[in-house]
């Protein structure tokens, strides 16, 4: 019966691509096989310690693992994913995403020891004008496929200065200078958390939010992002 509801609703307003706009085929969800396809895949988790990537943080911040599931660009079948999640209000392509990725990680032993998904939260005034933050969203789908449970209240943003869309290297990281609070530490110390977000870029803002994670004792923190854009 839910089949032929679905089919039906998918009638009256048909499912659409998010990468390339077309009506998706009975089968596919969120981007056409034509487009997922074409998803520039990093393939990061197969090396997880010493990718492009991961090498951001060294001497920066102790990290374990850390992968992208895409490359960025804007414009490009990923820069458009995320452009219309978070500019045109669809938290559900976030989540349907961090299933997707999660799914075709889960074989690789990225997920292993993890112990509680932390999304970097958003400030209330940036929460309140999107009404969801983007992070929390992709952290549900990974949970959906991994049975990891999602932690949101353990660290909050205390400060929102500005975008970080437009800065450089050392601009972003003096705008996200203690811009995060750990509020909660007993429930990850000696755990294993995986820090998850939408783009990294710089890290500036990763590192912000994982060295106050890394002042619960004897915690470990790993880092994994829908995209990751080369600079």
């Amino acid at each position: 019966m839910t089949g032929v509801c679905s089919r039906l609703l998918n009638l009256i307003s048909p499912q659409r691509c998010v990468s390339c706009g077309l009506r998706l085929a009975p089968g596919e969800d969120i981007v056409c096989t034509k487009c997922n396809l074409r998803l520039p895949r990093t393939l990061y988790h197969e090396d997880p310690y010493e990718n492009a990537m991961a090498t951001m943080f060294w001497g920066r911040m102790k990290t374990e693992r850390c992968a992208a599931f895409l490359f960025y660009n804007a414009g490009s079948e990923a820069g458009n994913i995320i452009y219309e999640m978070k500019y045109h209000g669809h938290p559900e392509i976030g989540r349907k995403m961090g299933h997707k990725m999660a799914s075709e990680l889960m074989d690789s032993g990225f997920f292993e020891d993890i112990d509680l998904l932390i999304p970097l939260p958003l400030g209330k005034n940036r929460l309140r004008q999107r009404g969801f933050n983007q992070s929390a969203e992709i952290a549900r789908g990974v949970s959906e496929v991994t049975g990891i449970l999602v932690g949101e209240r353990i660290v909050s943003r205390t400060q929102f200065r500005e975008s970080q869309t437009h800065k450089g290297r050392w601009e972003r990281n003096e705008n996200v200078k203690d811009a995060f609070r750990l509020e909660d530490a007993s429930p990850i110390r000696g755990k294993h958390l995986l820090l998850i977000d939408d783009v990294a870029t710089t890290g500036a803002t990763l590192i912000a939010c994982g060295t106050e994670l890394l002042k619960a004792e004897d915690t470990r923190v790993s880092i994994l992002t829908l995209a990751y854009a080369k600079s």
